[in-house]
């Protein structure tokens, strides 16, 4: 990545963003709609998840955490998850890959 192709990339209130592709990361921006249930799943990757506005709940093997503005959660890789959005929420989503061997 470099500084030219960042300087691209612009977090706009509410928009949903492309992906920006790092080595070894992909960082966006995602708007999830109010009552909307993301059910039972799991990555093979770790991710994060920066919650910058709304709220919900987000359930996981390790236990329950409320989302809302400023949490900002880990999960590892391979680890289920399911989450309920109660109001309009963005969340800024950071996806890890596996270091090349």
């Amino acid at each position: 990545m470099t500084i030219g192709a960042f300087a691209k990339w612009k977090l706009e209130p509410g928009a949903e963003t492309p992906p920006l592709h790092g080595d070894g990361a992909t960082l966006r921006q995602v708007q999830v709609a109010a009552g909307r249930i993301a059910t039972r799943h799991s990555h093979t990757h770790e991710q994060f998840l920066i919650v910058t506005a709304g709220s919900g709940a987000l359930q996981s093997e390790a236990g329950k955490v409320t989302l809302a503005p400023g949490v900002v959660v880990h999960l590892p890789a391979n680890a289920w998850h399911s989450a309920h959005f109660a109001t309009d929420t963005v969340l800024i989503e950071v996806n890890l890959s596996e270091p090349d061997a």
